[in-house]
């Protein structure tokens, strides 16, 4: 059984495509989740702590999601939950992942202009090969391609930073 999960949350890492098994595309990140409330006896906004899902997208979806987002932006995800256990010989956990089967933008935050990259892959009945995928040209290529977009500009639009670690960066929303 899985359950079907919606968040809304910041992209905590730089989103890495790579190519699996039959060259299909896959992309993942990490998106962090915060939520606020109002404490109404001390008339101050209260920031909760961040949730950090893993989030894995496949085919179409990956290749456009590997063009399109970028560590730092307000996205919205779709899909489904899977909460695994995990341990090694020195530690143990819980991974929380989201095997995504839609991610947007998230229009409170941004207006876009879509720009259409194809009909999206459909699932058939009997598994077949999957369509090739251009390879980069070189490891150089690759690496530039899942480059660090570097800093962004947050000024004006209303978050701070709440984590000063890089790979987990994440901005708290300032509501007034």
């Amino acid at each position: 059984m899985s359950d079907s999960i919606t968040i809304s949350g910041v992209i905590g890492t730089v989103p890495h495509l790579i190519f699996g098994k039959n060259g299909i595309p896959i992309t993942s990140f990490r998106l962090a989740s915060r939520q606020s409330h109002r404490d109404k006896a001390k008339d101050e906004w209260i920031v909760d702590e961040s949730c950090w899902y893993s989030v894995t997208t496949f085919r179409q979806l990956a290749t456009n999601a590997g063009k399109s987002l970028s560590k730092g932006e307000h996205v919205v995800v779709t899909g489904r939950l899977v909460i695994r256990q995990w341990n090694n010989a020195e530690k143990s956990g819980t991974s929380v992942e989201i095997i995504a089967d839609s991610v947007g933008h998230d229009l409170a935050w941004y207006t876009t202009t879509p720009v259409r990259s194809g009909a999206p892959a459909r699932a058939e009945a009997t598994p077949t090969e999957p369509d090739p995928v251009e390879p980069f040209e070189s490891a150089e290529a690759a690496a530039a391609y899942g480059a660090d977009p570097g800093e962004i500009d947050r000024s004006g639009d209303g978050f701070v930073p709440v984590d000063t670690d890089a790979d987990q960066d994440a901005y708290a929303r300032l509501d007034s």
